[in-house]
């Protein structure tokens, strides 16, 4: 399975008797799989199986989902709760003196959910049963094509990741060939930092102490390990890529740790080509993580 992205949009129209509907499926972004149904009153029984079957085919991603069905020549009863339009009228009145607003008007009233109540009285229950069978057949058909959109627009996004992962590589590459990093140079800087600081001293040193100390600032300026974890993780997100199917959550992940190595080799760098290879690295990354977000 290729790797998809999170963002799609399909529209199917159709009829069936003396109706028509259209179904509308939009996908963005989403930590996980958020599915938002709009469809008219009286076909709410649409809304559990609907769910399942996007969830079938979706596994992240915020998904509106809006079902327009318009009755041609059907005969509609319409009814007004009164229990629910009786306490929706003493609330607003008592929140309106409350507050010192204007009193809503009935109309206002009238809109909202449960208030008017739509009944179909033309169709029998084998009819309903049919009609659903029709719309869950047209919703498949348009998650498909979500599907199929957000697919196409994964198959671009991962040639631009296995790009900038490319780009990770080569720039570690580039930071472990920097003269300064090799460790007798690094032996060497050392011990002329010290000579530099001991010259005309007359104060005897503990040799051992020394020995010690420039151990530790040895070990505080090497970037090598750093170095080592964003290798390993450019071949982790590298087989990610090759891979396919939902792989968003890891290489957030992924993305997450490049950057925390990066900013260490920055911070940890004293050679200005170490510490411009570590801002390619940032920006490379940042580009990445823009990408990664919109992963399935």
């Amino acid at each position: 399975m290729a790797i998809a992205s999170m963002t799609g949009f399909a529209r199917l129209d159709g009829a069936w008797q003396e109706y028509r509907w259209v179904w509308e499926v939009k996908s963005v972004n989403g930590k996980g799989l958020d599915v938002r149904m709009r469809m008219p009153q009286g076909m709410e029984s649409l809304d559990i199986p609907a769910r399942a079957l996007i969830a079938e085919s979706l596994s992240r991603g915020s998904v509106n989902c809006l079902l327009q069905f318009d009755r041609v020549n059907a005969n509609a009863g319409v009814s007004v709760n009164n229990q629910v339009l009786d306490s929706l009228v003493e609330a607003a009145k008592a929140a309106a003196e409350r507050h010192g607003l204007k009193k809503p008007r009935i109309e206002e009233l009238l809109e909202l959910r449960g208030v008017i109540e739509v009944k179909d009285t033309s169709l029998t229950d084998e009819q309903v049963a049919e009609r659903d069978k029709i719309l869950l057949a047209g919703l498949a058909e348009a998650v498909r094509g979500v599907v199929a959109m957000r697919r196409s627009e994964g198959a671009r996004m991962a040639a631009v990741l296995h790009d900038e992962v490319r780009a990770i590589g080569e720039l570690v590459n580039l930071a472990r060939a920097i003269p300064s990093q090799q460790p007798g140079a690094m032996r060497e800087r050392l011990q002329k930092q010290i000579s530099d600081l001991l010259e005309g001293s007359s104060v005897p040193i503990d040799q051992d102490r020394l020995a010690q100390e420039a151990a530790y600032l040895a070990v505080k300026a090497d970037v090598r390990e750093e170095l080592d974890r964003l290798s390993a993780h450019v071949v982790a997100a590298t087989e990610l890529l090759d891979r396919g199917g939902p792989a968003g959550r890891k290489l957030d992940f992924l993305a997450q740790e490049f950057s925390r190595e990066a900013n260490t080799v920055c911070s940890k760098s004293s050679d200005p080509a170490l510490s411009r290879i570590g801002l390619d690295l940032k920006s490379v990354i940042d580009q990445l993580r823009e990408q990664v977000a919109n992963i399935e």
